[in-house]
């Protein structure tokens, strides 16, 4: 099984042919192609490729399924003692995404 992994979004990801990921918020429309050139390794049973940082002519092709976002997180502060508490909420946007093929 060949796989590579790919960074976006200041995250790093493996991808596989087929598989569903879901990535940080990716500008596109739902059902357009996206292209990833910056392939970080790549493997196919035994052969393996290192990028210095990236490979080069590498790409990997996906699908974009959906945009949406995440579940909220409560950020919570205090001081005890100090009548200071602090609430905040974060909700992260992210873009589900379908892999269609790897190009070496």
């Amino acid at each position: 099984m060949s796989y590579a992994i790919v960074e976006t979004g200041g995250t790093q990801f493996k991808m596989e042919k087929e598989s569903i990921l879901i990535v940080p918020r990716l500008q596109g429309e739902v059902d357009g192609e996206i292209v990833f050139d910056n392939v970080l390794y790549y493997s196919d049973e035994g052969d393996v490729s290192i990028g210095a940082p990236y490979i080069e002519g590498a790409k990997v092709k996906a699908r974009i399924i959906r945009h949406g976002r995440g579940e909220k997180i409560k950020v919570f502060k205090f001081k005890r003692r100090k009548d200071y508490k602090k609430l905040q909420g974060h909700r992260q946007d992210f873009t589900e995404i379908k892999v269609t093929g790897i190009d070496i």
